[in-house]
């Protein structure tokens, strides 16, 4: 595996035009927009994207299908098939370092024949994945805010305050109209907001991983941590083991998604040839690391499993790493102030997640409307003439992904159905390109100065088939038996939205698309 110049520094001196600017109008786009972002700050985003604490929610489903075991050693599993993944994308980026990124990849790696289809098919699962994306985190904002006003009220046993359906929708709202709002300034405001968000996550996690467990007394053994395995059909209806096990499973590859994000921004980064595959690396590591830390931390600091689930505990049972912080400090203090501020630690990374993945679904629409690839392009492609943002598209994101979330005023399994679609339209993405890059001729493949050379094939086929498993097991029901309230949606959801997918593609669109539009002519090196 050669990783050919990817440290070496730009000197502007030595070259008339940036690299990964040159290597775009190679492939027949001009820059337009503004490229002054650096590996640091697209990291930031990138790092933000993914966000430490982003399975929060999720952990509580976890720890009860299979115990602790099961999902600490779950998320070590996923790691390591996450790295096939980011590898294989970091290779391709390199290569085609544009705002396309995903659909482009595909497109180009596909050939003429079969590129306008893979294209498509990419594009669109991208834009819904990114889209319910944003649900999800403004779900996972409004509910840690809901916790944290519940703590600082009095608890759910001294008549603290818990957030009504319609007061939950409206904290759902408000969080994607903020971001919505910061998106429309100019790059280098959000590329300042999560350079804070980085530090923010780092030195909090730290924090909350380091001391949550020495402030919680007694802590649980290593041997309840790392060995202890038990199911729970009463609760979840489940009792096949091996279901158990993959349903516990599914906080670790929510968390270990949004890495693609630093090849949404390579249009605006600078050496994006080399610092978009940097960002896609860094950010996994770092995550991993941190992720497996913190829910190693939660878990030893857990006092009692049992009451944690306990629709009585003073957070209504409604959010099981919470009732956690909270046993903590109050079993050692006798006060939950250390809690709420634990909690508006972990409500930031929710904050700043909504932020970046704003940022991302928005540029994935720009960039697929200058392609024509979708309705009323010429609305949702316009740049902000001074801020050199796709305004238009930020606020179709926004109001899409406000009305996915209207149903939070019926439904009680709105967040596991916005999650799965966002999971399976995201990471099913990633196939498209992975999977044109592992049958296509290695001699048509131009690489960039990250490339994999002989290992290329090998982690492209693991990394599709680890993603075609993520895909799958997101589309299984959560909760036995089937009912209204426990149903999961996303399969229901993911065949209407694929079916009309398909069925314009049929009836209309493959006579007019053919992927990525070129706009300028570049004569000196071919793709």
């Amino acid at each position: 595996m050669a990783f050919r110049e990817a440290l070496v520094g730009l000197n502007p001196r030595d070259m008339e035009i940036d690299s990964g600017e040159k290597r775009l109008n190679e492939l027949g786009y001009k820059q337009e927009l503004r490229r002054e972002m650096s590996l640091f700050k697209t990291f930031a985003i990138t790092f933000s994207t993914m966000a430490l604490f982003f399975g929060t929610p999720l952990y509580g489903s976890s720890l009860l299908y299979a115990g602790p075991a099961s999902m600490i050693w779950g998320y070590v599993v996923v790691i390591f098939f996450t790295w096939f993944v980011g590898f294989a994308m970091a290779e391709i980026c390199s290569s085609f370092p544009t705002t396309g990124s995903l659909y482009f990849w595909a497109a180009l790696l596909a050939g003429p024949r079969w590129g306008p289809f893979a294209s498509w098919c990419c594009a669109w699962l991208e834009t819904v994945g990114l889209i319910s994306g944003i649900g999800a985190s403004a779900y996972s904002g409004a509910q840690g805010l809901q916790i944290i006003i519940l703590l600082s009220t009095g608890t759910n046993k001294g008549g603290g305050y818990l957030a009504t359906r319609s007061v939950f929708l409206s904290m759902y709202i408000i969080l994607i109209l903020i971001w919505a709002v910061l998106n429309s300034f100019a790059l280098q405001v959000i590329a300042f907001l999560n350079m804070i968000s980085v530090w923010w996550q780092v030195i909090g996690g730290f924090v909350i991983i380091v001391a949550l467990p020495m402030i919680a007394s007694p802590t649980q053994s290593a041997s309840y941590v790392f060995t202890h395995f038990e199911t729970s059909p009463e609760a979840t209806g489940i009792h096949s083991k091996p279901y158990a096990v993959i349903m516990s499973v599914l906080l670790s590859q929510v968390c270990l998604v949004g890495y693609d994000t630093a090849a949404h921004l390579t249009e605006e980064t600078k050496g994006a040839d080399r610092t978009g595959p940097l960002a896609i690396l860094f950010s996994i590591g770092i995550i991993s690391a941190f992720g497996w830390a913190y829910i190693l931390a939660l878990t030893f600091s857990i006092q009692d499993p049992a009451y944690l689930y306990d629709p009585n505990n003073e957070t209504a049972g409604a959010f099981v790493p919470a009732q956690i912080i909270y046993d903590a400090f109050y079993g050692r203090y006798h006060s939950g102030t250390g809690a709420i501020i634990f909690l508006s630690i972990i409500w930031g990374t929710f904050f700043f997640a909504g932020l970046s993945v704003t940022a991302s679904a928005a540029r994935v629409v720009y960039a697929l409307s200058r392609d024509g690839g979708f309705p009323f392009s010429k609305v949702w492609r316009k740049i902000h003439p001074k801020q050199k943002v796709p305004i238009n598209a930020v606020w179709l994101c926004t109001v899409i992904s406000i009305i996915i979330g209207l149903p939070i005023l019926k439904s009680n399994v709105v967040y596991t159905a916005v999650i799965s679609i966002g999971t399976i339209g995201w990471v099913g993405s990633y196939a498209v390109p992975i999977f044109a890059r592992l049958v296509m001729d290695e001699k048509d493949f131009r690489p960039g100065p990250f490339y994999l050379g002989r290992a290329s094939k090998p982690i492209c086929l693991i990394a599709f088939l680890y993603i075609s498993y993520t895909c799958s097991v997101f589309l299984l029901p959560t909760l036995y038996p089937l009912q209204w309230d426990t149903f999961n949606y996303a399969p229901i959801a993911m065949a209407v939205s694929l079916t009309l997918i398909m069925l314009w593609w049929v009836l209309d669109a493959r006579k007019w698309f053919k992927g990525p539009v070129k706009n300028i002519e570049f004569q000196n090196g071919a793709i």
